[in-house]
């Protein structure tokens, strides 16, 4: 049986041994991911986040287990980043895109909620007005078109004329209307 002392401080060599192996992870990730494309938090996509959170496990797990080598998360890691990184290629693929990307969506358009548009991206009308305000609108009469942008903000364009599809969606016309 062990003792209080060796559960809470364990082995000092094993210590040492996940201490270097989580200093060298951090640094094979922190090259791969300079090597990759910079993509900002404020940016991710679905994809950037299960990468994310799966790099962060690999860096954990491999770190503090005693039966997996630098290597083995090394390699799991770049493996990773290649995936992402040949994910992020191929969205330029109309078709691959929209596997992965969920489509920009009409919110309002000309001050009309669109409500179905609104159940389909999970949004509430508490939700849209609280956007709304955030970007100084107090109600969506004053809204030309708000879009449910495809990594989930909510982009917003002022006045009550017409608006033009292509400004607030990167080239893609909104989808759903």
């Amino acid at each position: 049986m062990h003792s209080l002392g060796d559960a809470l401080i364990g082995d000092w060599r094993s210590a040492a041994f996940a201490g270097v192996k989580a200093l060298a992870l951090f640094l094979t990730a922190a090259a791969a991911f300079r090597l990759t494309e910079r993509r900002t938090i404020a940016q991710f996509a679905p994809f950037d986040w299960a990468v994310a959170v799966a790099v962060g496990a690999i860096i954990g797990r491999t770190a503090t287990a005693s039966d997996s080598s630098w290597l083995t998360g090394a390699v799991a890691l770049v493996v990773l980043l290649l995936a992402h990184s040949l994910i992020a290629r191929l969205r330029f693929l109309p078709a691959f895109r929209h596997l992965v990307d969920p489509p920009v969506r009409e919110l309002i358009r000309d001050g009309e909620v669109n409500q179905r548009n609104l159940r389909l991206c999970g949004i509430t009308r508490a939700d849209l007005d609280s956007v709304l305000r955030q970007q100084g609108h107090s109600s969506p009469d004053t809204v030309a078109l708000a879009l449910f942008e495809a990594k989930g903000s909510v982009s917003v364009q002022s006045g009550t004329g017409p608006s033009s599809d292509s400004d607030l969606s990167g080239g893609d016309p909104p989808a759903a209307r």
